[in-house]
């Protein structure tokens, strides 16, 4: 089975930190480029017939900037074209200052059965500063709105290693995130990107950040507290109840195809990794007429797909398969890495549990150390 994602670039404010496809929605053409979405949907289908897929997931930008319309519209396309199988996982991504009535009644009634909510940090001043339009008091209001409406599978996400936080500002935010016992939370160490307003004033000496001891305590702190709530680590970034795992971002760990809707999206179907026209004008063009928008195609080495095998997989808490590896590469791990894990078991970054390779609490903090290990390099 395949999952979709679908890309809606558009935003109301531009956050500080952000290097995602996205553009300032006034002035935009919104309703040409949902339209041009289900012309893409329409596309696939008739290259290949799309079959019930298991996630749905509309990401962004801010797909909340769309109205109530233009939502309808899209997910006209979107029942035509991208059928969802039975109990599927339809995700998406909200902005806490647009979970309006109309809205989240709009998205229920339309079969959506999982929100994202972008919430990153419970301090109004901080929320200020790194370019986020909504505030605490705003994130109480659209999940309590959200469960009143029927949504029982919510996610959110924080931030922390955020300019001038400190221990106990993250330590709150957690806490008020935890005592609104969400099934799933998802939470991040900041990443400076390159063309972003943070990237630049770092480059200017004028970001603040916390030490990485202290974001290295920042991050013990959220995986404690999480797992003392009872929400299970189940990768690095991810929390969840039980049954609430998020079923879209496992396909992408797990290394399966998934088709890339959208300006700038990317899929990955029978071992080709493709990715969109970024620009919306550029994605726009080809659909209008009739054809698909891809800018361009990878087909994944042996090699690639290996590597993609274990840095994505150890990413989960389980590990991965011993056995399932040589079954899908026809290769032993053992003599194609036999060194390599040897090195890694005495220095404590890995566990080897029977079949599964996994990340030890102390590799969960040198993650990048042990995928390294994982690259063939000339091999």
């Amino acid at each position: 089975m395949t999952s979709a994602y679908i890309h809606i670039p558009f935003c109301e404010q531009i956050c500080y930190y952000c290097d995602f496809n996205k553009v300032f929605i006034e002035g935009q053409p919104v309703d040409d480029y949902v339209n041009l979405l289900i012309e893409e949907f329409r596309l696939w289908n008739e290259r290949e017939t799309i079959l019930p897929l298991k996630s749905i997931y509309i990401g962004g930008g801010t797909p909340t900037a769309l109205s109530v319309k233009q939502f309808e519209v899209l997910f006209d396309g979107i029942r035509n074209y991208l059928p969802l199988r039975r109990g599927g996982e339809f995700t998406i991504e909200c902005n806490p200052n647009n979970a309006t009535n109309d809205l989240l009644t709009c998205f229920k009634r339309n079969n959506v059965n999982r929100l994202s909510f972008g919430v990153q940090s419970f301090n109004d001043d901080l929320l200020k500063k790194i370019g986020r339009i909504h505030r605490c008091d705003t994130v109480y209001k659209a999940i309590n709105l959200a469960e009143q409406i029927g949504f029982h599978n919510i996610s959110i996400d924080l931030i922390y290693r955020l300019p001038n936080q400190t221990l106990e500002d993250f330590q709150d935010s957690l806490t008020k995130a935890l005592e609104l016992d969400l099934p799933h939370y998802a939470i991040y160490s900041l990443i400076l990107e390159q063309k972003t307003v943070f990237y630049n004033l770092m480059r200017q000496g004028k970001l603040p950040l916390p030490s990485e001891d202290i974001e290295a305590d920042m991050f013990e702190m959220a995986i404690e507290s999480m797992e003392n709530a009872g929400k299970q680590h189940y990768e690095i970034s991810n929390f969840a109840q039980a049954g609430f795992q998020s079923t879209h971002n496992k396909a992408y760990w797990n290394g399966e195809d998934y088709y890339g809707f959208g300006a700038g999206a990317h899929g990955l179907l029978d071992g080709t990794r493709y990715q969109n026209l970024g620009p919306i004008n550029h994605y726009m063009e080809p659909l209008q007429k009739h054809e698909l928008p891809i800018f361009n195609t990878l087909p994944l080495s042996q090699k690639m797909k290996i590597e993609e095998f274990f840095f994505l997989g150890l990413r989960q808490m389980e590990g991965v398969s011993i056995s399932l590896f040589e079954k899908k590469f026809g290769q032993s791990i053992g003599e194609l890495y036999g060194d390599e894990i040897s090195q890694l078991l005495e220095k404590d970054l890995i566990t080897l549990d029977g079949d599964h390779l996994a990340l030890t609490r102390r590799g969960i903090f040198l993650g990048n150390d042990v995928f390294s290990e994982f690259m063939l390099l000339d091999r």
